[in-house]
Parts: structure tokens; sequence; C-alpha cells
């Protein structure tokens, strides 16, 4: 029997999470589908999104997943434009769309870095944009940022990554004033290292569990799980006073 938290606040709720299909964003999106909320996402990847429908089983609302691109500002709009169509106007945004690709100082190229903003930050924004009239609407709603530890920690290796997550900081403090007069909360969620699929198979070795160990002030290995619980309480209404905040899940690290 799970003794996870239940969010009646949640039930019907209109939520849209970028970056869906796999990794943190497909644990964030079943969920908030087992909270009976009707979900909408988008990804590049639709075998992930596909598998991801396939095993979330019986739940209240089916989500609605669409193949999209967030490079491509227009197609980001187009989809949040749907989901609202077929659900209604969106409580929720959850920006967690991401690319850690690592690139060291000497080899970042313009190109790399705008792609990278391209991914990391600009949807962010114009998502935002997008679903802020349909939370005027409601009457309020809730915006979760999705970032990264990896700029607090210092880690070398990757600085446009990192940089860009540092700014979904910014960004969450830059709009919380302007967006609370519409009763609108915005949020930073800072992930630390979790034990995604990718980033186990990618870079956890012997020199990265000896990290864990020595870094982290609790043992237990960080999962998805961790972070969707974080946003589950950032997107419900026992949060409701809460806003412009940097809310870090990293068992201690940073």
């Amino acid at each position: 029997m799970s003794t996870a938290a239940t969010y009646p606040s949640l039930r019907d709720r209109v939520v849209f999470i970028t970056g869906g299909a796999t990794g943190i964003g497909a644990d964030l999106v079943a969920g908030f589908a087992r909270q009976g909320a009707k979900v909408a996402f988008i990804d590049v990847d639709a075998e992930g999104a596909a598998a991801l429908l396939d095993g979330l089983g019986e739940v209240a609302h089916r989500p609605l997943f669409q193949r999209c691109d967030v490079t491509d500002i227009a197609a980001l709009r187009a989809g949040i434009e749907a989901a609202a169509a077929h659900f209604g106007d969106i409580g929720v945004l959850i920006n967690n769309v991401a690319n850690d690709q690592r690139r060291a100082l000497a080899e970042v190229e313009p190109a790399f870095f705008d792609a990278m903003v391209a991914v990391n930050l600009r949807p962010h924004l114009f998502a935002i944009q997008a679903v802020r009239e349909g939370m005027r609407r409601l009457g309020g709603g809730a915006v979760v940022n999705v970032g990264s530890i990896s700029w607090m920690t210092k880690n070398e290796g990757y600085p446009v990554y990192a940089t860009l997550k540092s700014a979904a900081a910014g960004l969450t403090r830059s709009l919380a004033r302007e967006l609370g007069r519409d009763r609108i909360r915005i949020n930073h969620l800072a992930p630390g290292w979790v034990m995604t699929e990718k980033q186990v198979r990618l870079w956890l070795d012997a020199d990265g569990e000896r990290a864990i160990v020595e870094n982290q002030c609790l043992p237990d290995r960080l999962a998805p799980a961790d972070i969707t619980a974080m946003a589950l309480f950032l997107a419900a209404d026992d949060s409701r006073m809460v806003t412009a905040q940097d809310v870090v899940v990293d068992g201690g690290w940073s």
C-alpha cells in the first residue's frame, strides 16, 4: 500500500508538462495522472511516450501526448493551445524539458550555446507566457521550473548547461511578483543527481558512486519519484502561499 500523499486539489486540474516522455518527466506525468489530474505532455520522443502510456495503468484521465520540439516556439504554443482545447485552461505548468549535454569551456561554440538555450531556457519563458491568460481565468495557478543543483556545486565540464539551469532560478524570482498579482505561484525545483536510466547508463561509475557517498547527507540514491513528490506539493493548494522559492531535493548535497 502506498504511503505517498494524495492531493484532492489536483483532481481534475489541468497540468502541462514539457519533456515528459522519459526520466524525471515520465515520473511527473505518471505522478500527476495518478492524482486524478488531466495531464498533457510534450516531447520529441514519441516512442518513450508510448511506452509510458502503455505502462501507466488505470487513471481517471488518460494523459494527452503531443510530439513537439520545444525549440520551435510556434509548435510549443500550438501544443499548449491544443492541450487547453482538449482539457480546459491549464492550472499547472511544469517546465521540465532539458538537455544536459556536456561540453567543456574550450569546446563551446556559438551554435552549441544557442542550441542549449533553445532547449534549457527559452521554452520555459514562452510556456509561462502561453498559459498565463488561462491561469488568470481560473483565478490562479502554479508554475514549477525544474532546475538543477549543477551550478550550485561548482562542477566542471558543462558550463553552458549549469548556467542555463541557474537561469531557471532567476526566471522564477523575476516573474514571481508580476504573476503573483493574479495568484499564479512560481517556484524553482532543483534536483540533485537523480538516478534516471540515462544518468545510470551514461554517467554513474565508481567515481560517481563515491561522489554520492561523500557529498549527500542522506545515503539513499535520489529517484525520479523524489522530485515528483515535491512537484505535486508545489502544484497543489497545500502550498498556496509558497512562491518565488528555490526548493532543493538533493539528499543534502548542495
